[in-house]
């Protein structure tokens, strides 16, 4: 007989409920280690369905107990607020909440990824802290020399070379003590960036839909990974229309009576897969006319943010037809069938 299992998910525990296709419900709570585990996996079997908050740990949950179930379900908590803002919130009630949504269908999920998958998903966090890290430390190397009455320049932070020449400024020995711990760290931090740049590349050849995205111009290897890596199965989305939702690229639209009204977009993606697209269409704006055209037509109407965001949609459509239809990319409008590995 079928089951539904919601799991309130802890640091060292889980608390579970039980709950029967009649409705009823027994509680049980077991710790989070390999014998609590193994505990656990002896009460379940094959027609169990099992629903689990999203949380740091629940893919080391989510595989301890997969091959022991029917399936898993893991809950979006963005879109689930009712254990959030349950009046009464204790472990077992949320347990039973979740087992009780679960069996009515009620379940908003999210997607899991692989084990492979969440470890490239963490190395490209890892990378993003790092570039903004040496981001925050050349505008301070901007600070420094802007107060010393220096206008500084792109290509003054271009290469290790050029950062290198700004010790060689007429600059009092503060200012110069300062410059140099900062500009050390920063080459301390492209060093480390080029490596993982390598291994994100490494993971993404790997990655089905690869060659595909490469091709598209604006795309190189760290930017095919991430975008990958963010978009995971192309044929979760039926639609361009619904990729550009999951990263957040649509307005949000506030309706009364019989009035709508289009706002912001809503920015609920994943943030370094959209910045890594909007970034990716800057290149493309460049080397493509149709491209080109398209953003410089609606900057003139509704100014640059809305039409780099409109024209980092259309680029989307062209990433999802490739991945789609597993085409190679030519020129806009212009595809041909990716070559049979």
């Amino acid at each position: 007989m079928r089951r539904y299992i919601g799991v309130d998910l802890h640091k060292k525990g889980l608390v579970v409920c039980y709950r029967s296709e009649a409705g009823k419900k027994e509680v049980a709570e077991y710790r989070l280690t390999e014998d609590g585990l193994d505990a656990f996996r002896e009460t379940l079997s094959n027609q169990d369905v099992v629903a689990v908050e999203s949380t740091g740990n629940t893919g080391y949950f989510v595989r301890a107990i997969e091959d022991c179930v029917g399936s898993i379900k893991v809950i979006n908590p963005t879109q689930f607020k009712v254990i959030a803002n349950s009046v009464k919130k204790t472990d077992k009630i949320d347990a039973g909440t979740i087992a009780e949504y679960l069996s009515k269908g009620f379940i908003p999920e999210v997607r899991m990824k692989s084990k492979e998958q969440s470890q490239t998903d963490s190395l490209i966090g890892t990378r993003d802290k790092f570039v903004k890290l040496r981001t925050s430390l050349k505008n301070k190397i901007h600070n420094i020399l802007n107060a010393n009455g220096i206008v500084t320049k792109k290509e003054m932070f271009s290469s290790d070379k050029s950062l290198d020449r700004i010790l060689e400024m007429d600059l009092d020995q503060g200012d110069l003590f300062e410059l140099g711990l900062i500009i050390e760290h920063i080459h301390h931090l492209n060093k480390t960036i080029e490596v993982i740049n390598r291994e994100i590349a490494k993971r993404g050849k790997k990655m089905d839909g690869f060659d595909n995205i490469k091709s598209i111009t604006g795309i190189g290897d760290t930017s095919a990974t991430i975008l990958l890596s963010v978009i995971g199965d192309i044929n979760d989305f039926e639609t361009s229309d619904k990729l550009a939702a999951y990263l957040g690229l649509v307005p949000r639209v506030f309706a009364t009576g019989n009035t709508v009204h289009y706002g912001r977009i809503t920015k609920m993606g994943n943030k370094i897969g959209r910045t890594t697209l909007v970034q990716s269409t800057l290149i493309a704006i460049r080397y493509n006319d149709y491209l080109r055209r398209f953003y410089l037509k609606l900057k003139s109407k509704k100014g640059s943010g809305k039409a780099i965001i409109a024209t980092s949609r259309k680029y989307l459509s062209i990433i999802y037809k490739t991945l789609k239809y597993n085409l190679t990319f030519e020129d806009f409008n212009q595809f041909q069938l990716a070559k049979a590995h």
